[in-house]
């Protein structure tokens, strides 16, 4: 078997029992929290002969170990289950939102990268220089700053104060799409640019002081060159693999983002069927967030080959 290939099913292979870890001890977790999902769907008027027999009907008067076997048998077979509280299928639903969050990650992955790499390299060059200083505390502010508050704040600014951009929703048609994703995708982008933009100017600090740069300069290669065709494809290789390790951030950030701006996503559904225990929806949007999460890290591992020639052995 190809070595590429071996080490990509090897990293499949391992990542199947850390599904299952996540899946198991959320599917225990939910059914743990105080509560009656049965209750909360009949109301507290609610006869006790209507609450058995809806608990009946959907299977909740079985020992907890025969629906946990009931679930995994289910998700073999390509059935995540019915939702409780939408009364359609789970895969239906995040088949919906899936695409949307989706998107905003890629969005706000894009954004971040657009503004760390430029911002970095420019940091790395005028080191301990009055950009590089006013990079530094910009970065630490970044940083500081949560989703929950920036979100806001851009909505005053940019979408009440001055009406450039819309409040909420995703629009209708590509364009109108576009316009709505922005100002998510730069809540997300803006905190992720500023743990990338650190990341770059070290590795490109890094980079700058290495023999083969010096060489490069002793061989009257302009400096241009030497920075963003040698010096820079190298420092990327510790940035991509912090870019693959920041999307699942992104996914779990996404959750706070997609609440603030009534985006129709993943994140939006994941925190309806916690406050809703609708429990087959949230094992389902685990485990979907799980699955991309693995299938992103597998694509890093594949980019970071390509970037560096060292590990495709």
């Amino acid at each position: 078997m190809n070595p590429a290939l071996r080490n990509i099913f090897k990293r499949v292979v391992m990542a199947v029992p850390v599904l299952w870890v996540i899946v198991s001890v959320v599917f225990l977790l939910i059914h743990l929290v105080p509560g009656d999902p049965i209750v909360q769907m009949l109301g507290e008027g609610a006869s006790a002969s209507n609450i058995a027999d809806l608990r009946h009907k959907l299977r909740f008067d079985l020992p907890l170990h025969t629906q946990y076997f009931d679930y995994w048998r289910g998700v073999l077979h390509g059935d995540l289950g019915q939702s409780l509280r939408l009364h359609d299928s789970v895969t239906h639903l995040i088949l919906q939102r899936y695409p949307y969050t989706l998107a905003l990650t890629v969005a706000a992955m894009l954004i971040g990268a657009a503004l760390a790499i430029p911002a970095g390299v420019w940091s790395a060059r005028r080191r301990d220089r009055w950009p590089d200083r006013t990079l530094s505390v910009v970065s630490l502010v970044g940083l500081s700053f949560p989703n929950f508050a920036l979100g806001p704040i851009l909505i005053v600014l940019f979408a009440i104060a001055l009406g450039w951009l819309p409040v909420s929703g995703a629009g209708v048609g590509s364009r109108d799409f576009l316009v709505h994703l922005i100002l998510p995708a730069v809540t997300l982008g803006l905190g992720m640019a500023a743990i990338l933009t650190r990341m770059v100017r070290t590795s490109m600090l890094e980079e700058l002081g290495q023999d083969y740069i010096r060489t490069a300069r002793a061989k009257g290669l302009s400096e241009r060159r030497i920075v963003y065709r040698h010096a820079l494809r190298n420092a990327l290789n510790p940035v991509l693999t912090v870019l693959g390790l920041q999307f699942g951030s992104l996914l779990a950030g996404a959750i706070v983002t997609e609440t603030i701006f009534s985006w129709p996503g993943l994140g939006r559904l994941t925190l309806s069927a916690i406050s809703n225990r609708d429990y087959a929806l949230v094992q389902g949007c685990i485990l979907v967030i799980g699955l991309t999460y693995v299938a992103v890290n597998l694509l890093t591992d594949s980019v970071y080959a390509l970037a560096d020639p060292r590990m495709r052995g």
